[in-house]
């Protein structure tokens, strides 16, 4: 099924090493990532540093799609 949603269309070759690069990456290593950013974002806070707080701790969500992305390339695979 994969084959016929995809006709004609590939990834191109920054794609595929990205791809291939971070599929040696264990998948919880995102959520930790996440996790790290929302810690170091509550200990900023704590000590008063309220932007760079905002800035770190907004970090956590790419790092949870990007875990996502390399999940499901990790078990659809890539062209």
């Amino acid at each position: 099924m994969n084959s016929i949603l995809n006709q004609g269309h590939e990834e191109g070759p920054i794609a595929k090493a990205i791809e291939t690069q971070t599929a040696k990456l264990p998948s919880d290593t995102y959520l930790w990532a996440a996790v790290g950013a929302m810690g170091v974002s509550l200990a900023l806070q704590c000590l008063r540093q309220k932007h760079i707080s905002l800035f770190i701790g907004q970090w956590a969500a790419p790092f949870l799609l990007m875990g996502i992305y390399n999940k499901i390339v990790k078990t659809e695979g890539h062209d």
